[in-house]
């Protein structure tokens, strides 16, 4: 037990958006799933693949970045709830976690530690900032990765 968080990256498939290179990607893991391939000139809506979902991120125990995604896009609401993350507010999160790891004493100010059921450590540890450094290394790998330019981002933790 403990807290567990997933950042989930989705990109919605569309013959109608996406065009001739959806319907590829549709039609091969139509394929692999043993479904039915689907046409430009198709209008029914047959069973499909309509989605794909990419891991982007997870962490565990890092409270403070929990507890960031809870007050700045869950609007304070921590439920375990799944909710939308712009790009914007990632690249928030980076340069926050950035100033904080320049500058050590704002880190109670900037990104502070949060207790809670099984929420791990609350000090300014050597953990706490391997977690800022993962968060900074992992994000900017996912916001400069070409395949995440069309998703759309989701938070969700599990406690």
């Amino acid at each position: 037990m403990g807290l567990d968080m997933y950042l989930t990256a989705r990109r919605y498939l569309s013959k109608y958006l996406g065009g001739k290179d959806d319907i590829a990607l549709i039609n091969q893991l139509n394929e692999k799933y043993g479904l039915e391939p689907i046409s430009e000139d198709d209008y029914e809506h047959p069973i499909s693949v309509r989605e794909v979902a990419f891991d982007a991120a997870y962490w565990r125990k890092a409270n403070a970045i929990h507890a960031w995604f809870v007050n700045n896009v869950q609007d304070g609401v921590d439920e375990c709830q799944q909710s939308y993350v712009s790009r914007e507010d990632l690249q928030k999160l980076i340069d926050t976690c950035k100033k904080v790891l320049a500058d050590k004493s704002l880190a109670s100010e900037l990104l502070p530690t949060e207790s809670g059921f099984f929420f791990g450590s609350t000090q300014y540890d050597e953990w706490y900032y391997e977690g800022l450094n993962y968060t900074v290394e992992r994000l900017e790998k996912v916001l400069s990765t070409p395949v995440f330019n069309s998703c759309d981002f989701f938070y969700k933790s599990s406690w």
